[in-house]
């Protein structure tokens, strides 16, 4: 490590890889209520946030945990939870008066179709106004849980592996071939 009066330590979360810093003031300077993406193993985390001199300010938050309260019997890491929870968020940033707001997906790899792009298509579905190249986004059939549907059929085949692949949703009481339809009620009670 350098000893100089000139060497200056850099901020400490730049220096472990958990803030861009150039990132994050090109997405402060719009002045724009951000939506945080977070992602972990298992949930998924959606926040609205406004910055604020003093610190960032969460102004409304969703997980994927909340689905439960609704109804949701599926996967709670997947593309389709991650639409439902961007609606639940929109939803109450209805009730907040917020109408607009940027994408902030840290340093998470933005890649098309992905889990991260399904929570964004869930709150422009909702009503939420995002500037998104639609490109981005997942398809409507993975949105909707089909491609799971599709894959549960194929393995239907050899009841062990089927048991085995899908033993959270048959423990929830959720016939993984019914998740396009499952999806279909929570998103009317979301509504």
């Amino acid at each position: 490590m350098a000893t100089n009066q000139k060497y200056v330590v850099g901020y400490r979360r730049k220096r472990t890889g958990r803030t861009d810093y150039h990132k994050r003031l090109k997405l402060l300077a719009g002045e724009t209520v951000r939506l945080v993406i977070r992602k972990s193993l298992h949930h998924m985390r959606l926040q609205l946030v406004q910055y604020e001199p003093t610190g960032d300010k969460v102004l409304v938050s969703a997980t994927t945990e909340e689905l439960h309260k609704k109804g949701y019997k599926g996967g709670m890491s997947n593309v389709p939870a991650a639409y439902l929870c961007g609606m639940l968020l929109a939803n109450k940033a209805k009730d907040k008066k917020i109408a607009k707001a940027i994408v902030d997906i840290g340093l998470s790899t933005p890649v098309g179709g992905s889990v991260l792009f399904a929570a964004v298509a869930g709150a422009l579905a909702a009503g939420l106004s995002i500037p998104v190249d639609k490109a981005a986004l997942p398809s409507e059939d993975r949105l909707t849980g089909k491609h799971i549907a599709d894959y549960a059929k194929m393995l239907k085949k050899d009841e062990k592996i089927y048991n085995k692949t899908f033993s959270a949703y048959i423990k929830n009481g959720l016939a993984p071939e019914q998740l396009p339809a499952h999806i279909d009620d929570i998103k009317k009670k979301l509504k």
